[in-house]
């Protein structure tokens, strides 16, 4: 499918000059990308960012820096949908089982193995609810595995009036 759109994400503010990085994911891993693969997460709204970016933690806020996206991607599969998940042969189980703990135990996540087998068809993005911490049914989030600041896989940063650092130069040496 083709998703259009705004899509909104909080992070750090340390990484404020580089909003459409996917390499902390890859550095740590997430749900639906194993270390080494570059991912962005991404929401439908504004409180899910929020609520996903402070990772269960949501009485301990800590400062985050929340970005809109214009999206015009391409190759997105809905896994909200039963029906796409019929079509890609997706369980629930394999969208909702204890990742990290598989991946500790040194097995591969379920979810990690779905996500390689839908980026080797081609899906440059999924469209899954937010697992977070009193997430509820209107917590959407977008998970792309290939963006790019133009279609058919654009996910672009709203920065018009320039107000994001252009590299970590803000930050104090040591912080």
């Amino acid at each position: 499918m083709r998703l259009t759109g705004l899509v909104y994400r909080a992070h750090d503010p340390r990484w404020a000059f580089s909003p459409a990085s996917g390499r902390g994911a890859a550095q740590y891993g997430g749900r639906f990308n194993p270390v080494g693969r570059e991912a962005l997460t991404t929401s439908r709204r504004p409180e899910t960012a929020w609520l996903d970016a402070q990772q269960g933690f949501p009485f301990k806020a800590q400062p985050m820096t929340i970005c809109a996206y214009e999206v015009d991607c391409q190759d997105v599969a809905d896994l909200t949908d039963a029906g796409q998940l019929l079509a890609h042969a997706i369980t629930p189980a394999d969208l909702t089982g204890p990742w990290e703990k598989q991946a500790r135990a040194g097995r591969r996540p379920a979810s990690w193995i779905m996500a390689e087998r839908l980026i080797a068809d081609g899906v440059a993005g999924i469209v899954v609810p937010s697992f977070a911490y009193g997430a509820g049914a209107a917590d959407i989030n977008v998970v792309f595995w290939h963006w790019s600041n133009t279609p058919p896989h654009q996910v672009r940063v709203i920065d018009h009036e320039h107000r994001l650092p252009r590299d970590a130069s803000s930050w104090r040496a040591g912080a």
